[in-house]
């Protein structure tokens, strides 16, 4: 089966690239999780416009990797208020997604939320908390998360 990946999958390949797979890998796991598309005359035309948005996400260089660092790094006040009981533990918890979006807020760049790492996997409980978002394979950027409790 011929399928063109929407996503970076692991061992397969990055968006935007044609695959010969097995057909049910394909049938069973790419195409119902929206990680590929049967690849098709209008399909091919669709993977210059995966490849543009990708490309728009992606860290161009170590230059460009090291300025987003400065950004992040210099960012004061990164807070995020969410729902608490009153013993200071999270209704649920704070995600990657959550974290890319108290960065933005806080005057930093867009970060894709898949080089974010939480401590434990996930934020369960209110404080400060360091995080890590890895912007290059050589450039990492580390900052502290506020996680207050919305009033």
């Amino acid at each position: 089966m011929k399928l063109i990946l929407t996503a970076d999958v692991d061992n397969l390949g990055a968006p935007g690239d044609t695959v010969e797979v097995k057909d049910g890998y394909g049938r069973n796991f790419l195409l119902p999780r929206g990680l590929a598309i049967v690849a098709t005359r209008g399909a091919e035309k669709q993977v210059e416009g995966i490849r543009r948005a990708q490309d728009a996400r992606r860290v161009r260089d170590l230059d460009h990797a090291n300025e987003l660092k400065q950004a992040i790094s210099g960012l004061e006040g990164v807070t995020l208020s969410v729902k608490t009981a009153g013993t200071g533990k999270l209704f649920g918890s704070v995600t990657a997604a959550d974290v890319a979006a108290a960065i933005k807020a806080a005057g930093g760049p867009v970060v894709d939320k898949r080089s974010i790492e939480l401590p434990k996997a996930h934020i369960k409980s209110t404080g400060k908390h360091t995080v890590l978002v890895h912007l290059h394979p050589d450039v990492a950027a580390k900052f502290d998360l506020q996680v207050t409790a919305a009033e």
